[in-house]
């Protein structure tokens, strides 16, 4: 692999930019690094000494951003793992607390388009669908062996999916005959099963199932609770936490995570003085989600889809 094979164009490159306001000398958090773009641009910003913690729990991702991060020596701190235990990792790097934090959550181009990953269906693979494809569950071991409960409670809760019940019972059904074991088998199975569904649609119709799965796989929704919760912990006075979501799971949770930290006393107004002791921890630097511009969308589809919200943590002074 080399670096053009994962390096995809950061999504929101500008906005993200305008709204951490990295500058000279300080600390940053990549929390996706994918193929470090996004990682570049921050460390341009905070040069000449400022340093940029770098986490994917994808290797081929590390691979690839070792390489075009690699002009900024030691700057560029690049660890595998997971955001969610960000604690962990800056403890061992040394550091209590960070300048600016980004999570750019999903799926990047590159794995998207690595049929050996599993991710999607637009060519034949493995059932796999792993940031780290050397530890968890696959796809295929979950197919395998959860009952038709469980399945349907992937696809509605994971994947927003209409038809989950009649997709999971299909699933039940067919394996005892011939376990799935690839993209492409899964796909046609959505597709036989799904009202519609080998008709010519926008969207295909096993797009939400394969989503779904790719979150229980990888466990993103609990990992984005843990990141959040981390992240403001771990921010300065005046630190900033920016996340780029891209379904609604996603952006909801991030949404009503940033209002709750910003929120401040919740006592009914009747009450002449505070009793509930409740101060915002942040706020909001957005209160509506930043999406890209039309050229944007044109020149990189993938960000289509993407949404950006951030918040900046409040000193005492700020709180009262």
């Amino acid at each position: 692999m080399n670096v053009p094979d994962f390096c995809h164009q950061p999504v929101l490159a500008r906005e993200v930019l305008e709204l951490l306001q990295p500058e000279p000398g300080q600390v940053f958090v990549d929390g996706t690094l994918g193929g470090g773009g996004h990682a570049r641009l921050i460390l341009e910003c905070v040069a000449p000494d400022g340093r940029l913690v770098g986490l994917d729990r994808d290797r081929d991702a590390l691979a690839a951003a070792s390489q075009l991060l690699a002009p900024f020596g030691l700057r560029a701190l690049l660890r595998q793992g997971n955001f969610a235990d960000l604690a962990i990792h800056l403890k061992a790097l040394g550091l209590q607390k960070v300048d600016g934090i980004l999570l750019d959550l999903g799926v990047s181009s590159y794995q998207l388009d690595c049929a050996e990953r599993g991710f999607s269906f637009r060519a034949d693979g493995p059932l796999d669908m792993r940031m780290d494809s050397t530890a968890g569950t696959s796809a295929a071991e979950i197919l395998a062996t959860a009952d038709a409960d469980r399945l349907q409670s992937i696809f509605r809760e994971y994947g927003e999916e209409r038809w989950a019940g009649r997709i999971a019972r299909e699933i039940v059904r067919s394996r005892d005959q011939k376990p799935l074991a690839t993209t492409l088998q899964l796909a046609e199975l959505v597709s036989r099963v799904v009202p519609g569904g080998r008709s010519p649609q926008r969207i295909h119709p096993a797009t939400r199932v394969f989503q779904a799965l790719r979150i229980a796989v990888n466990h993103e929704l609990e990992s984005l609770a843990r990141g959040l919760e981390a992240g403001l912990d771990l921010l300065v006075v005046g630190g900033r936490m920016a996340v780029i979501s891209f379904h609604s799971l996603e952006d909801r949770m991030v949404k009503q995570f940033f209002r709750q930290a910003s929120t401040g006393c919740t006592c009914p107004p009747r009450l002449p003085v505070c009793v509930c002791g409740r101060v915002p921890q942040a706020k909001l630097l957005n209160r509506r989600g930043i999406r890209a511009g039309e050229m944007e969308r044109e020149e990189n589809p993938r960000s289509r889809s993407a949404v950006l919200r951030g918040v900046q943590i409040l000193g005492e002074s700020s709180r009262s």
